[in-house]
């Protein structure tokens, strides 16, 4: 999803070159318990090419924003490279201080989908990845905005957002991994949930609709692999929205069965919409606030909400096409 050609391609000062330091931002609660391996990983590979870094590392939430910030200084300071090692939240996070800061960003993907670095290619063996950061080049990419909070890879409210929220508990329980997720998602859906009267409008176009859910996505593997018509829209420079309209459990169920069979789109229950800005609103006064989910991390935004494409790239450190094969695995 390389950003779309009216961006100018303004090269960043924090440009990457063979000698630039490495920062970076290491969740260490990220993927099944290998932060002692990813260390060792880094270090190696690091050494064997005579590269400086410096580790930031995060084993609390609360500490993300400070030592991302600092990271980010740090790099800027230095000419050198902030390197996200995590999953996408953890990437989300580092891109929102990274975008406009000058700087490039690598990836070390840690994370249970890594849809963003699936998308471009990154491999998911640390030091696969880490070989591919010190010798590729920036690349500028697409990033979208709500409420001017980045997003790269999705932002949703309703239905979609409390999935999110929930999955975390059971992964506390229970462990972070795919099944644990897909279970969590299953379990949540089934219950029943209020929909929200929301006025939507785009491209001079305005409406009003009932849903369980709103989700604007800007991922094309990811639009892909539930079946939404055209998920190229996001390579070509806009976001794509998907409502789900009001149905009851069994009819909730057979979606989520058409989104693992990659037809979502083909059902008669979704909506769907692409566009560069959108603005969503309460269509009934009384909701002043909704819980909006980033890369799948929940945060409450006041309303309305306003999507848009950012005017801006966020330059990624990424291989070649077709350097690691097709990307949509």
């Amino acid at each position: 999803m390389d950003a779309p050609p009216d961006i100018p391609p303004l090269m960043p000062s924090c440009i990457s070159h063979d000698r630039s330091k490495l920062f970076i931002v290491f969740n260490v609660r990220s993927g099944r318990g290998r932060a002692q391996a990813v260390r060792a990983a880094i270090a190696r590979v690091c050494a064997e090419h005579g590269r400086d870094y410096q580790l930031f590392e995060i084993g609390r939430t609360g500490r993300l924003g400070t030592q991302i910030r600092q990271a980010v200084d740090a790099a800027r300071a230095a000419s050198g490279i902030v390197v996200a090692a995590g999953g996408d939240g953890t990437i989300n996070a580092v891109a929102q201080v990274v975008m406009g800061s000058g700087c490039a960003m690598g990836l070390l993907p840690q994370g249970t989908f890594n849809y963003f670095s699936r998308t471009h290619a990154i491999p998911t063996d640390t030091e696969e990845a880490l070989a591919l950061l010190l010798r590729a080049r920036p690349v500028p990419v697409q990033a979208g905005l709500v409420n001017e909070r980045v997003f790269l890879v999705n932002a949703s409210l309703g239905l979609y957002a409390r999935v999110l929220e929930e999955r975390e508990v059971y992964k506390s329980r229970y462990g972070r991994s795919r099944w644990v997720a897909l279970w969590a998602a299953l379990a949540t859906a089934m219950r029943r949930h209020p929909g929200w009267d929301l006025r939507m409008q785009w491209r001079g176009e305005e409406r009003v609709v009932r849903t369980p859910t709103l989700f604007v996505g800007n991922n094309a593997l990811q639009l892909e692999q539930v079946g939404m018509p055209r998920p190229e829209a996001v390579e070509q420079g806009e976001l794509t929205a998907i409502a789900l309209k009001p149905v009851g459990r069994l009819a909730m169920f057979m979606l989520m069965v058409h989104g693992a069979l990659s037809r979502l789109g083909e059902a008669d229950e979704v909506m769907h919409a692409s566009f560069r800005a959108m603005s969503v609103s309460p269509a009934r006064p009384g909701r002043r606030r909704a819980k909006v989910a980033t890369d799948g991390e929940v945060q409450r935004m006041a309303m309305p909400l306003h999507f848009r494409v950012a005017p801006e790239p966020l330059w990624l450190i990424k291989p070649e096409p077709g350097e690691y094969g097709d990307a949509r695995r």
